[in-house]
């Protein structure tokens, strides 16, 4: 038996695996990026692009990653050198792209959680205020307390292990996330606002804008760029080229059929991340127009507030309500991110889970508040090769995103396309008796599509084209 899975536990079966897997795709990305990338690349058409990219690129990386997880049944770090001997040094880069992002995701968490305490106790009002962010995370006590929070409740859930921690954990959250989705994006799109020159601006208003593609003044280059945030939001909401969809992989029994698994984790990540833009664009389009949906980042911690504010006690109650699903969906996420980390020092050090854990949590609650005080006492301005500029946090998020995960896929791409070739993941992907659907695509993506898409974005990055 693999010297992992002889001392941790995997998942009991195809649900538990899909919704853990689904709940580590399910995060901020679903709930803070891709609403706003869609506000900012024109509704309808960044989610037509989106769709398009899932089925097609999410898809072949998706597959790649399960399919080398549970073929080799080793996390991210010596899967690759067993695939081809000499490929070692494709697992270490892959494993720091989690270790880097672990720097700073708990951050955001204790961001969320920050917010759903204030409208938990009525203060929403105060949220509001435009300084209240920026007040919360220059604020080096504050930020630094909910930041460690956050990292310490994720640290208690991967101690706890795969089935009785990571799998328990998501079949209670997975649940309680989408209705609370569905039924705030229900009655958003109920809301009527009336200016006082007379104009009326509805939710279904803004679902139009959202669904429906406006090519009007659309530009090549214009799209090109809409195609690069939609595949650096696949990226980050899909949890690919990063290790953890291999490591959760490692954990999958070969009676479960990962062609299904694929299908059903997209599906739900798609759902989640397409309702929350349903949630946030018709809200911030019913009581701020056009020039709301211009927020870029600050969308969920600005924008969304005011609104719910403007509401009423109704919308302190979905403020509340919709912070807290944030919490779930940020935590799911942070959980996977720890545990492909702890699950390759387990491989490394031969060290059993509850010890690595609590080394692997005690440095990475330190470095969180390190993170989370560099908006004040570690206040620091970088200018990035992109032409952003950023903090401590945005420079861990730029590194490990827009730097790391377009040269690991386009490696892997090349692993898998030239190498050991595409059947290597095909024979695995069959290896429960069904039959993988879309070879022949998944075949040509790896192969040619995805190294050349790859080094596009890998140049953006570096700033070598705009």
């Amino acid at each position: 038996m693999n010297e992992k899975n002889s001392k941790d536990s995997s998942f009991s079966g195809q649900l538990g695996f899909v919704l853990a897997a689904a709940a580590s795709a399910v995060g901020v990305g679903n709930l803070w990026r891709f609403p706003y990338f869609a506000a900012k690349d024109g509704g309808g058409i960044f989610l037509l692009t989106y769709l398009i990219l899932l089925v097609t690129f999410g898809y072949a990386l998706l597959s790649s990653d399960l399919a080398i997880g549970r073929k080799t049944q080793l996390s991210s770090i010596k899967a690759y050198g067993a695939m081809k001997p000499g490929w070692k040094f494709l697992g270490i880069l892959t494993f720091f792209v989690p270790a880097i992002i672990m720097t700073y995701y708990a951050v955001i968490g204790g961001w969320i959680t920050k917010y759903a305490v204030t409208f938990l106790t009525g203060a929403g009002a105060a949220a509001a205020q435009d300084n209240y962010f920026v007040g919360f995370i220059t604020n080096p006590v504050e930020s630094g307390i909910y930041a460690a929070i956050f990292m310490l409740a994720t640290a208690f859930v991967v101690y706890r292990g795969v089935e009785r921690g990571i799998e328990a954990s998501s079949r209670i959250i997975m649940p309680v996330l989408l209705v609370t989705v569905i039924l705030i994006s229900l009655y958003v799109l109920t809301l009527e606002v009336h200016d006082a020159d007379g104009t009326v601006r509805t939710g279904l208003q803004g679902l139009a804008i959202y669904f429906l593609p406006n090519f009007e003044g659309m530009t090549l280059s214009k799209y090109i760029q809409i195609v690069l945030d939609a595949m650096s939001q696949m990226f980050y909401s899909l949890s690919v080229a990063m290790g953890i969809m291999i490591t959760y992989g490692s954990y999958v029994k070969k009676e479960v059929n990962l062609n299904q698994s694929v299908s059903q984790i997209a599906i739900v990540d798609t759902a989640v991340a397409v309702l929350a833009g349903m949630m946030i664009i018709p809200a911030i389009f019913a009581f701020s127009g056009m020039e709301g949906m211009a927020a870029g980042p600050k969308l969920m911690f600005v924008s969304l507030p005011k609104v719910f504010n403007s509401l009423g006690i109704v919308g302190i109650i979905i403020g509340a309500a919709f912070f807290l699903m944030a919490i779930f969906a940020a935590l799911t996420s942070c959980i996977s991110v720890l545990e492909a980390i702890v699950a390759n020092c387990m491989e490394i050090f031969h060290a059993e889970r509850k010890k690595v854990t609590l080394v692997v949590s005690t440095f990475y609650t330190v470095v969180t508040v390190i993170i989370a005080l560099g908006y004040s006492l570690f206040y620091v301005e970088v200018g990035l090769p992109n032409g952003s500029t950023g903090q401590l946090l945005d420079i861990m998020d730029y590194i490990s995103t827009a730097c790391m995960m377009p040269i690991i896929a386009f490696l892997s791409a090349i692993l898998i396309g030239w190498l050991v070739k595409p059947e290597w993941i095909i024979g695995e992907m069959e290896a429960d008796g069904s039959t993988m659907p879309r070879k022949g695509l998944y075949r040509v993506v790896i192969r040619y599509v995805a190294p050349v898409i790859m080094v596009i974005l890998a140049l953006q990055a570096f700033g070598v084209i705009n």
